[in-house]
């Protein structure tokens, strides 16, 4: 996403920028956990898609995992980006809910993948309210 502005490199600094709450992580420790997250984002999509290219799922079940990858991928450029909290509050509650939605998805059809959205279930849970606290403190 091309965002004026929007740098990659700046977001560890515009984080800092931000007032926060007394429970905000250092910045460091965001490229560790998305990290992991991102492997196991990266492996559960790319199942369920197999799984869809396949016609082993019905395209409903593909659904959330499509609405997660795009409301995820568009946090950051909202965030740092536009510096728009409020739009970025929305986004990550989608990208809470689409996580839901995908575990109740894919939950009858291959219960690993559902298990393995937990850590990331609980880190959103987490940045959902680390992200509605910001909002808050900066409005």
């Amino acid at each position: 996403m091309n965002v004026p502005g929007y740098n990659e490199a700046t977001s560890a600094v515009t984080y800092m920028q931000f007032q926060q709450p007394w429970f905000a992580p250092p910045s460091w420790l965001f490229g560790p956990v998305w990290s992991v997250l991102y492997v196991i984002i990266i492996v559960s999509f790319g199942y369920t898609v197999w799984l869809w290219s396949q016609k082993k799922i019905p395209s409903k079940v593909l659904m959330p995992f499509i609405v997660n990858i795009v409301s995820n991928v568009l946090f950051t450029p909202i965030q740092f980006g536009l510096q728009n909290n409020l739009l970025a509050l929305i986004d990550i509650i989608v990208v809470l809910f689409s996580i839901m939605w995908c575990i109740k998805a894919i939950w009858h059809h291959k219960r690993w993948v559902a298990y393995a959205q937990i850590p990331y279930l609980l880190w959103v849970s987490f940045a959902t309210v680390l992200q509605a606290s910001i909002t808050w403190l900066n409005w």
